[in-house]
């Protein structure tokens, strides 16, 4: 199966260590990170603790604080680092020419 990607924006828009959000029709949206060396992550934009939204946290290697209780969340996989426990859904990002994508399907899931 192919993936239908779309545009959400360009990797300039988003600052170093920061995220913007995605709204998704009648869920929870996304957060998209950029970290210091410009990797891209897509994560549900809610902390398995507690709730809080990760795109207000802080960005720094390849993990995101939470802003509510300080929850260390890994980028990469959605994972909460020991000694806290949960995990959220990430997405599948695509960068091509300086444009972020995410996959439609799973937007819409």
């Amino acid at each position: 199966m192919s993936r239908r990607w779309i545009p959400i924006c360009s990797v300039e828009d988003i600052p170093r260590l920061g995220a913007r959000r995605v709204q998704r029709p009648g869920d929870i949206d996304v957060a998209v990170f950029r970290n210091a060396e410009d990797k891209i992550f897509a994560l549900v934009d809610r902390c398995p603790h507690k709730g809080g939204p990760l795109s207000q946290g802080l960005v720094h290697g390849e993990t995101v604080a939470c802003p509510l209780h300080n929850w260390q969340i890994d980028l990469a996989d959605g994972c909460a680092r020991a000694p806290d426990v949960g995990c959220i859904p990430r997405f599948a990002v695509q960068v091509q020419d300086g444009q972020i994508h995410l996959d439609a399907d799973e937007l819409m899931s």
